[in-house]
């Protein structure tokens, strides 16, 4: 890994480029190798995880964090609507649709970097079940199901079956 930086960091300054050497970082992501690695003479600050266009990375190559942080983000993002989830003069199919451009999309973004297993999708699930029952103004005593839910709330644009 030290030769690959060294020859980035020849080849970088040849086209008038520079590493910053403050702003650079390793993460190991499964290794065992713990070689120091240094850009010039200054060693690189080794860290356990960071964020990358909006994910985070951790050294296990594990998505539990970054699906954590997300769902944290999409839960901000809910609440800062919640005028809108209130309105008795916004249709429910209007407000499913805000739902899915503003808060889902704040939710998945990133996901195709994700491992999905079954927890992280349970999740997911838990986090939209809990804003669409908000959404439609239901309560724990209404005994909605999460299908009968999902049904309630299924976008026209969607396809059915």
């Amino acid at each position: 890994m030290q030769d690959k930086l060294n020859t980035l960091n020849q080849r970088s300054q040849q086209l008038g480029l520079n590493i910053h050497k403050g702003k650079t970082k390793i993460l190991r992501i499964n290794q065992a190798n713990d070689n120091s690695i240094s850009l010039g003479e200054i060693p690189l600050q080794e860290v356990e995880s960071y964020t990358y266009l909006g994910s985070n990375v951790d050294k296990e190559g594990g998505t539990d964090r970054d699906v954590k942080i997300r769902i944290q983000k999409a839960r901000g993002a809910f609440i800062a609507l919640g005028n809108i989830w209130k309105s008795k003069e916004i249709k429910s199919r209007t407000k499913i649709r805000i739902f899915n451009s503003n808060v889902k999309a704040v939710l998945l973004y990133g996901s195709e970097t994700w491992r999905t297993t079954k927890t992280i999708a349970h999740k997911l699930q838990t986090f939209i079940n809990w804003c669409l029952r908000r959404i439609e103004g239901l309560r724990w005593y209404n005994r909605v199901t999460n299908e009968e839910l999902l049904e309630r709330t299924r976008d026209s644009s969607e396809p059915r079956g």
